[in-house]
């Protein structure tokens, strides 16, 4: 019989005499078949475990979270094994399933055939100033800085750098999750420059898939405000624009490596004019 994740966590745990049984990506191949699978599983809904860590074949109930929102739980075998296996999103999740499933008309009785109730347009974040598009500010809904990297990064550009530090946040013509703003970890008013600073996180899922397309948004919505967005990558992660670094750790050197990057960007005029 299934069990929830955290029961059978624990008992893997006991049967094998470590307090992690299955390593961080050892299904991480395995699973690589099903990427829709991989975008609705979310660690913080299964107590921490990610799904590179869960056998296909066990036996365990997950939570799942469809592009919907539709939140089930449905073990690994049901999930691969949905009816027919087709490759379409609704096949992944039971209600989308059912909404897109054509109801059978009865001959002889004037049936009107139910339509899948609309998704409601969340409505925009009315604590957005009225600002022009492209305009940096501080935001009262911005998240406070947690990385105590991006407290680092943001220090070595200061002491080579001058620039507006009391800002957090640009405004933006498109919506982008509720807000016409968007967060970059370090905002750079004089270039028009938004420096972000990426890892895997703890479980390894930060900045990839679901969430690397909301990256890719984001800097979509910037560009589109006449920002560039400069990306330090760490870890695995590849670039993913045009100016994007790949860096282990930044400090002095990695300081003088985006200054270049900004330089590619503005033009050598531009960026020596704000060097200290």
């Amino acid at each position: 019989m299934a069990e929830p994740v955290q029961q059978w966590w624990a008992r893997r745990q006991f049967s094998r005499g470590s307090a992690v049984p299955y390593a961080v990506g050892s299904y991480r191949a395995a699973w690589a078949a099903y990427p829709e699978l991989i975008r609705q599983y979310h660690p913080e809904l299964n107590h921490g475990v990610t799904l590179s860590q869960i056998p296909l074949a066990a036996d365990v109930l997950l939570c799942w979270e469809c592009s919907v929102g539709h939140r089930f739980a449905a073990t690994p075998t049901e999930q691969r094994e949905r009816p027919g296996r087709v490759r379409r999103r609704s096949a992944w999740c039971p209600e989308c399933s059912t909404l897109a499933r054509p109801q059978p008309v009865i001959l002889g009785e004037a049936r009107a055939i139910p339509r899948a109730p609309r998704r409601q347009t969340p409505a925009l974040c009315s604590k957005t100033p009225d600002l022009a598009s492209g305009t940096a500010f501080l935001s009262v809904c911005a998240p406070k800085p947690a990385s105590a990297a991006e407290g680092a990064l943001r220090a070595g550009l200061t002491e080579r750098l001058l620039f507006d530090g009391g800002t957090n946040a640009v405004k933006v013509s498109r919506p982008f999750f509720r807000h016409t703003e968007v967060w970059p970890d370090i905002v750079l008013p004089e270039l028009r420059i938004a420096v972000e600073y990426d890892t895997v996180g703890r479980h390894g899922l930060e900045h990839v898939g679901r969430r690397q397309d909301a990256d890719q948004r984001k800097d979509r919505a910037l560009r589109g405000a006449g920002w560039e967005v400069v990306r330090i990558r760490t870890g695995a992660l590849e670039p993913i624009g045009p100016f994007d670094l790949q860096m282990s750790a930044v400090g002095a050197r990695g300081v003088s490596r985006l200054l270049d990057a900004f330089r590619s960007v503005r033009g050598d005029l531009l960026v020596d004019a704000y060097l200290r």
